[in-house]
Protein backbone atom coordinates (compact mmCIF):
# COMPACT_ATOMS: atom_id res chain seq x y z
CA UNK A 1 0.00 0.00 0.00
CA UNK A 2 1.38 3.22 -1.22
CA UNK A 3 0.81 4.82 2.32
CA UNK A 4 2.96 2.38 4.29
CA UNK A 5 5.97 4.67 4.25
CA UNK A 6 3.69 7.22 5.78
CA UNK A 7 3.07 5.70 9.22
CA UNK A 8 3.65 2.66 11.53
CA UNK A 9 1.06 0.13 12.69
CA UNK A 10 1.36 -2.20 15.64
CA UNK A 11 -1.57 -4.04 16.48
CA UNK A 12 -4.28 -1.48 16.10
CA UNK A 13 -2.43 1.14 16.92
CA UNK A 14 -1.40 3.78 14.48
CA UNK A 15 1.83 5.74 14.69
CA UNK A 16 2.93 8.94 12.82
CA UNK A 17 6.31 10.39 13.36
CA UNK A 18 7.14 13.81 12.22
CA UNK A 19 9.43 12.57 9.71
CA UNK A 20 6.96 10.30 8.21
CA UNK A 21 4.28 13.27 8.18
CA UNK A 22 6.79 15.45 6.45
CA UNK A 23 7.17 13.54 3.89
CA UNK A 24 3.69 12.63 3.28
CA UNK A 25 3.09 16.28 3.02
CA UNK A 26 5.72 17.17 0.52
CA UNK A 27 6.13 14.19 -1.33
CA UNK A 28 1.94 13.41 -2.21
CA UNK A 29 0.65 16.98 -0.64
CA UNK A 30 3.70 18.97 -2.40
CA UNK A 31 2.69 21.00 0.78
CA UNK A 32 5.30 22.58 1.76
CA UNK A 33 3.69 24.56 4.93
CA UNK A 34 6.65 24.79 7.77
CA UNK A 35 3.94 23.53 10.90
CA UNK A 36 4.42 19.78 8.65
CA UNK A 37 8.27 20.22 9.28
CA UNK A 38 9.78 18.13 11.95
CA UNK A 39 11.72 20.48 14.05
CA UNK A 40 8.77 23.01 13.89
CA UNK A 41 7.35 24.62 17.25
CA UNK A 42 3.90 23.90 16.96
CA UNK A 43 4.54 20.47 14.30
CA UNK A 44 1.27 18.68 13.40
CA UNK A 45 0.57 15.60 11.06
CA UNK A 46 -0.95 16.77 8.32
CA UNK A 47 -4.62 16.30 7.99
CA UNK A 48 -4.53 14.54 4.34
CA UNK A 49 -2.66 12.05 5.58
CA UNK A 50 -5.44 11.09 8.05
CA UNK A 51 -7.88 11.48 5.35
CA UNK A 52 -5.99 8.88 3.18
CA UNK A 53 -5.33 6.69 6.09
CA UNK A 54 -9.14 6.42 6.50
CA UNK A 55 -10.57 5.81 3.05
CA UNK A 56 -7.36 2.81 2.61
CA UNK A 57 -8.94 1.29 5.94
CA UNK A 58 -12.64 1.86 5.55
CA UNK A 59 -12.95 2.26 1.37
CA UNK A 60 -14.00 5.22 -0.59
CA UNK A 61 -18.33 6.26 0.29
CA UNK A 62 -20.12 8.30 -2.25
CA UNK A 63 -21.34 11.16 0.36
CA UNK A 64 -18.20 11.72 2.69
CA UNK A 65 -17.31 14.53 5.43
CA UNK A 66 -14.22 14.89 7.91
CA UNK A 67 -14.24 17.12 10.97
CA UNK A 68 -10.53 17.93 11.97
CA UNK A 69 -11.24 18.58 15.74
CA UNK A 70 -7.48 18.77 17.40
CA UNK A 71 -3.82 19.01 16.23
CA UNK A 72 -2.14 15.42 16.26
CA UNK A 73 1.14 15.59 17.33
CA UNK A 74 4.53 13.61 16.52
CA UNK A 75 4.34 9.83 17.31
CA UNK A 76 0.55 10.50 18.84
CA UNK A 77 -0.90 6.77 18.95
CA UNK A 78 -3.74 6.62 17.39
CA UNK A 79 -6.81 4.28 16.94
CA UNK A 80 -9.29 4.40 14.04
CA UNK A 81 -12.94 3.37 14.99
CA UNK A 82 -15.79 2.55 13.26
CA UNK A 83 -18.62 3.47 15.12
CA UNK A 84 -22.16 1.08 14.93
CA UNK A 85 -23.80 4.13 12.54
CA UNK A 86 -21.10 4.25 10.30
CA UNK A 87 -19.34 7.06 11.48
CA UNK A 88 -15.48 6.82 11.72
CA UNK A 89 -13.47 8.64 14.72
CA UNK A 90 -9.75 8.76 15.04
CA UNK A 91 -9.15 9.02 18.54
CA UNK A 92 -5.96 8.63 21.27
CA UNK A 93 -5.50 6.37 24.16
CA UNK A 94 -7.23 8.95 26.40
CA UNK A 95 -10.31 8.81 23.77
CA UNK A 96 -9.49 12.40 22.26
CA UNK A 97 -10.88 13.07 19.15
CA UNK A 98 -8.83 14.49 16.40
CA UNK A 99 -10.93 13.56 13.52
CA UNK A 100 -14.51 12.68 12.77
CA UNK A 101 -15.84 10.79 9.64
CA UNK A 102 -19.75 10.25 8.27
CA UNK A 103 -20.63 8.32 5.73
CA UNK A 104 -23.10 7.46 3.09
CA UNK A 105 -24.29 5.90 0.34
CA UNK A 106 -22.49 2.92 -1.63
CA UNK A 107 -18.41 2.48 -1.12
CA UNK A 108 -15.87 0.82 -2.80
CA UNK A 109 -12.96 -0.74 -1.46
CA UNK A 110 -11.61 -1.56 -4.62
CA UNK A 111 -7.53 -0.22 -3.91
CA UNK A 112 -7.20 1.22 -7.52
CA UNK A 113 -10.05 3.20 -7.61
CA UNK A 114 -9.29 4.79 -3.59
CA UNK A 115 -5.55 5.11 -4.11
CA UNK A 116 -6.22 7.36 -7.59
CA UNK A 117 -9.09 9.58 -5.63
CA UNK A 118 -6.86 9.82 -2.68
CA UNK A 119 -4.25 11.44 -4.57
CA UNK A 120 -5.96 13.91 -6.51
CA UNK A 121 -7.57 15.08 -3.62
CA UNK A 122 -4.21 15.28 -1.78
CA UNK A 123 -2.78 16.89 -4.72
CA UNK A 124 -5.49 19.90 -5.15
CA UNK A 125 -5.54 20.05 -1.04
CA UNK A 126 -1.75 20.51 -0.78
CA UNK A 127 -2.14 23.81 -3.37
CA UNK A 128 -3.85 25.78 -0.59
CA UNK A 129 -0.75 27.80 -0.31
CA UNK A 130 0.09 29.73 -2.65
CA UNK A 131 -2.25 29.24 -5.30
CA UNK A 132 -5.48 29.61 -3.88
CA UNK A 133 -4.83 31.30 -0.34
CA UNK A 134 -2.49 34.36 -1.70
CA UNK A 135 -5.20 35.74 -4.64
CA UNK A 136 -8.03 35.62 -1.98
CA UNK A 137 -5.85 37.45 1.15
CA UNK A 138 -4.49 39.67 -1.58
CA UNK A 139 -8.27 40.47 -2.57
CA UNK A 140 -8.92 41.21 1.08
CA UNK A 141 -6.13 42.90 2.02
CA UNK A 142 -5.12 40.43 4.82
CA UNK A 143 -2.44 37.90 5.18
CA UNK A 144 -0.91 36.00 8.36
CA UNK A 145 1.81 36.48 10.23
CA UNK A 146 4.39 35.90 8.36
CA UNK A 147 6.66 35.21 11.08
CA UNK A 148 4.16 32.59 12.32
CA UNK A 149 1.69 31.76 9.59
CA UNK A 150 -0.78 29.33 10.88
CA UNK A 151 -3.66 28.05 8.15
CA UNK A 152 -5.31 24.89 10.11
CA UNK A 153 -7.63 22.27 7.93
CA UNK A 154 -11.09 22.47 9.73
CA UNK A 155 -13.45 20.16 7.60
CA UNK A 156 -14.22 18.88 4.36
CA UNK A 157 -16.85 16.94 2.19
CA UNK A 158 -17.58 15.55 -1.05
CA UNK A 159 -20.76 13.62 -2.98
CA UNK A 160 -20.07 11.73 -5.61
CA UNK A 161 -22.59 10.20 -8.42
CA UNK A 162 -20.49 7.43 -8.93
CA UNK A 163 -17.44 5.49 -7.84
CA UNK A 164 -15.68 4.24 -10.66
CA UNK A 165 -13.28 6.79 -11.30
CA UNK A 166 -10.10 5.44 -12.07
CA UNK A 167 -8.47 8.49 -13.32
CA UNK A 168 -10.19 11.15 -11.33
CA UNK A 169 -9.29 15.16 -11.00
CA UNK A 170 -10.33 17.74 -8.93
CA UNK A 171 -10.39 21.69 -10.27
CA UNK A 172 -11.53 24.82 -8.20
CA UNK A 173 -14.51 25.81 -8.93
CA UNK A 174 -14.98 28.62 -6.34
CA UNK A 175 -13.39 30.02 -3.50
CA UNK A 176 -14.15 32.58 -0.59
CA UNK A 177 -12.70 34.46 2.48
CA UNK A 178 -14.41 36.12 5.20
CA UNK A 179 -12.70 38.08 7.62
CA UNK A 180 -13.41 38.53 11.01
CA UNK A 181 -11.02 40.36 13.65
CA UNK A 182 -7.59 38.48 13.21
CA UNK A 183 -9.00 35.16 11.65
CA UNK A 184 -10.20 33.91 8.30
CA UNK A 185 -12.47 31.43 7.36
CA UNK A 186 -11.42 30.11 3.55
CA UNK A 187 -14.04 28.11 1.66
CA UNK A 188 -12.72 26.17 -1.38
CA UNK A 189 -14.99 24.21 -3.60
CA UNK A 190 -14.38 21.85 -6.36
CA UNK A 191 -15.37 19.97 -8.73
CA UNK A 192 -14.48 15.96 -9.57
CA UNK A 193 -14.45 14.84 -12.78
CA UNK A 194 -13.35 11.49 -14.53
CA UNK A 195 -12.68 10.68 -18.31
CA UNK A 196 -14.02 14.77 -18.93
CA UNK A 197 -17.44 14.19 -17.24
CA UNK A 198 -18.16 15.78 -13.61
CA UNK A 199 -18.94 12.84 -11.39
CA UNK A 200 -19.36 15.00 -7.98
CA UNK A 201 -18.73 17.91 -6.01
CA UNK A 202 -17.17 19.21 -2.55
CA UNK A 203 -15.53 21.63 -0.58
CA UNK A 204 -13.12 22.53 2.27
CA UNK A 205 -12.48 24.68 4.62
CA UNK A 206 -9.60 26.64 6.63
CA UNK A 207 -9.24 28.72 9.03
CA UNK A 208 -6.29 31.42 9.19
CA UNK A 209 -5.29 33.25 12.45
CA UNK A 210 -2.86 36.13 13.65
CA UNK A 211 -4.37 38.31 10.41
CA UNK A 212 -2.72 41.37 9.40
CA UNK A 213 -2.61 44.57 7.05
CA UNK A 214 -1.47 42.63 3.71
CA UNK A 215 2.08 43.59 2.93
CA UNK A 216 3.04 42.68 -0.86
CA UNK A 217 7.02 42.49 0.01
CA UNK A 218 6.50 40.32 3.41
CA UNK A 219 4.14 38.13 1.09
CA UNK A 220 6.73 38.28 -1.90
CA UNK A 221 9.24 36.34 0.85
CA UNK A 222 7.09 33.73 1.50
CA UNK A 223 5.97 32.78 -2.02
CA UNK A 224 9.88 32.67 -2.49
CA UNK A 225 10.55 30.87 0.23
CA UNK A 226 7.84 27.92 -0.33
CA UNK A 227 8.84 27.21 -3.98
CA UNK A 228 12.84 27.60 -2.37
CA UNK A 229 11.79 24.38 -0.06
CA UNK A 230 9.85 23.00 -3.14
CA UNK A 231 13.33 22.96 -5.65
CA UNK A 232 15.79 21.98 -2.58
CA UNK A 233 13.53 19.10 -2.02
CA UNK A 234 12.59 17.88 -5.70
CA UNK A 235 16.39 18.36 -5.81
CA UNK A 236 17.13 15.88 -3.28
CA UNK A 237 14.84 13.01 -4.73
Amino acid sequence: MFLDEFHTLTGEQVRISAEQASRFAKRVAGDYNPIHNPDARRFCVPGDLLFALVLARFGLSQQMSFRFLSMVGDGTPLYFQELDDGRVRVCDEGGKCYLEVERSGDTTRDEAVVEAFTRCYVAFSGKNFPHYLKPLMEQKGVMFNPRRPLVIYDSMGFSLERLDGRAPGLELARSSLEVTGKRGDVLLEFRIASDGEQIGTGSKKLVVSGLCDYDPAAMDDIVDEFYRLKAAHEAET
